[in-house]
């Protein structure tokens, strides 16, 4: 069945790349409503769809756009989280441009939307299954989308930093594995690439605290590392909201090798381009127990963490 939140979420902080304030507060959904943005800090309110054919490209983001130039930046981290946690239908209100980083993870949202509670709604729901594969490419990168029974995600990256070197992993993401393994993973960036960013009006937000700095073989963040491949935890993170923005569910394996969020909405975009490649299927309990927000309601993060420790 469809989900939405109990009660309604409120977070605030500052976006990595504006620097602006913003207060963001998540609002329980009627079913069939899907994940809206609404921009309250206009006259009057904006609303945008988190769907794959309202983004529109941006640099080190996803990036929304009603269509009219009202656009929305930072989406992915708490777009992973409510696909995450099996979030369906939401209002989302937020008064700037931009999404609050918070911890550079997706941990806050998750916190913030198990704290309140998961609703279950009276409404089928409806799965995206891949039927061939898709796949795109740019140079060395490629991501790709192939048919599987539930969502994998598989990463690979390669940094010239010791810090981040060659990562790769595989997860199945079904019933709880992106709190479990993803969700407190940090978004990252080489010392080397701050000023650059800076000068180009991004990162402005950005501090050690939001985001992993690595130089070479030091990780500059006080702490260091949350897991020793947290890199490409971060990108499989960033994968899973980009994914999210297909509007529901999707069964498949998605593939990335040096791939990004703009190379992801191109995989949906191919995707949805030919009909043959997907289809839509109404979830029984049994798929639904596939999914990755199966088994997460009744828990808090740090609970979930020692339950599925303990089996």
């Amino acid at each position: 069945m469809q989900a939405t939140l109990k009660d309604t979420v409120t977070l605030q902080g500052v976006g990595l790349h504006s620097g602006a304030p913003a207060r963001l507060v998540m609002h329980p959904a009627r079913p069939g409503h899907g994940i809206v943005f609404r921009r309250t800090d206009l006259s009057p309110a904006v609303d945008i769809p988190a769907l794959w054919d309202h983004v529109t490209p941006s640099k080190l983001c996803t990036l929304l756009d009603n269509g009219l130039g009202v656009t929305l930046s930072t989406v992915e981290h708490v777009m992973a989280a409510l696909a995450g946690t099996g979030i369906h239908n939401a209002l989302i209100t937020i008064d700037g441009p931009e999404i609050p980083i918070l911890d550079g993870s997706a941990a806050p949202f998750v916190d913030a939307i198990l704290d309140t509670g998961i609703a279950r709604q009276a409404a089928p729901l409806r799965a995206i299954r891949v039927l061939r594969t898709v796949e795109v490419r740019e140079g060395e990168a490629f991501a790709r989308l192939s048919p599987a029974d539930h969502l994998e995600i598989d990463f690979e990256i390669d940094f010239t930093d010791a810090a981040i070197g060659h990562q790769e992993k595989r997860l199945d993401m079904a019933n709880g594995a992106f709190l479990r393994e993803l969700a407190d993973s940090r978004t990252f960036c080489r010392a080397s690439d701050v000023e650059a960013m800076r000068r180009n009006g991004l990162a402005l937000g950005g501090t050690y605290l939001n985001a992993v700095v690595v130089d070479g073989g030091r990780v500059l963040s006080p702490g260091g590392l949350r897991h020793a491949d947290e890199a490409v935890r971060h990108k499989m993170l960033d994968a899973t909201g980009d994914l999210a923005l297909a509007g529901a569910p999707l069964l498949a394996r998605y593939t990335g090798h040096r791939a990004g969020h703009a190379m992801t909405n191109r995989l949906l975009r191919a995707l949805f381009a030919d009909p043959t490649a997907w289809t839509w299927e109404r979830c029984t309990p049994e798929l639904e127990g596939r999914l990755p927000g199966a088994g997460v309601a009744d828990y808090a993060r740090p609970e979930l963490a020692a339950a599925f420790a303990a089996e």
